[in-house]
């Protein structure tokens, strides 16, 4: 009997329909490169491997990796690594051409994971991704909403998100204390906008103390002079403003400071 690992932050997803909801968001093509992170007990490599004759997994469990690698000998290339430190770039120019990447992402690496996969983008075509409901709510917030934050503008610049579908924690052994959902993330052939090299700072700084104004906030980072030139109030706080407006005030940030 295959146990979840907690340092792992293990939910091996077993529900059949979510499952085969999973595979058919993905829709993979014949010849597509993807790359499924966290296979588990290969539940969802199996629906996977019903489109595609090979795809690639990265698992950090060892146990799990030799009992997958048993399993498809030649329909599998397992790569025992973390996540976090994965070289994506180097697996897209080695399998000829940009990724697909799905998979039920551990929770507690789910953001530094987004981060690590968002500095290889312009080598991944789409993700497809099961995560806690309330890190997909955030990811697609707009504006003014309460979950709006520095995941949303730091991941607005160079991917169109959709939330796809909830799934329960039923679904899972063992079941996750949360719901989780699955999101859809399309990667821009261009940013949307231009993305100063300020911009990350500035959004980091903006919302780390989310409730004082931009002026409070960003004193070290953006001058007064910034605001007039935008449009922008100093009185504003951050959840007010759109990812391209803390563009516009990262242009214009203080030098040496990022």
């Amino acid at each position: 009997m295959i146990r979840a690992r907690k340092r792992f932050g293990q939910h091996f997803l077993h529900d059949p329909a979510v499952l085969q909801r999973i595979a058919r968001s993905v829709n993979p093509a014949p010849g597509e490169r993807i790359v499924e992170i966290g296979p588990g007990t290969g539940a969802l490599t199996t629906h996977l491997l019903g489109y595609v004759t090979h795809l690639d997994a990265i698992e950090i469990d060892r146990d799990l990796a030799a009992g997958l690698r048993a399993r498809w000998p030649e329909r599998l290339t397992l790569h025992e690594a973390d996540a976090l430190d994965f070289d994506y770039a180097s697996l897209a120019l080695a399998r000829g051409g940009p990724l697909r990447v799905v998979g039920n992402l551990p929770y507690n690496i789910s953001t530094p994971l987004l981060f690590r996969l968002l500095q290889q983008v312009d080598h991944i075509v789409d993700l497809h991704v099961m995560l806690q409901k309330e890190v997909i709510e955030r990811m697609a917030a707009a504006p003014g909403n309460k979950d709006y934050g520095r995941l949303t503008v730091m991941l607005a610049p160079r991917l169109r998100i959709e939330k796809l579908f909830d799934v329960g924690p039923g679904a899972f052994v063992p079941p996750p204390r949360v719901w989780s959902a699955v999101a859809r993330l399309q990667v821009l052939p261009q940013p949307k906008f231009p993305v100063p090299a300020a911009f990350p700072a500035v959004v980091s700084a903006a919302f780390a103390q989310r409730r004082k104004t931009l002026r409070n906030s960003l004193r070290a980072l953006v001058p007064e002079s910034a605001y007039a030139a935008t449009g922008i109030s100093a009185q504003w706080r951050p959840e007010v403003l759109a990812p391209e407006q803390f563009a516009a005030l990262a242009a214009l940030a203080l030098p040496g400071d990022v």
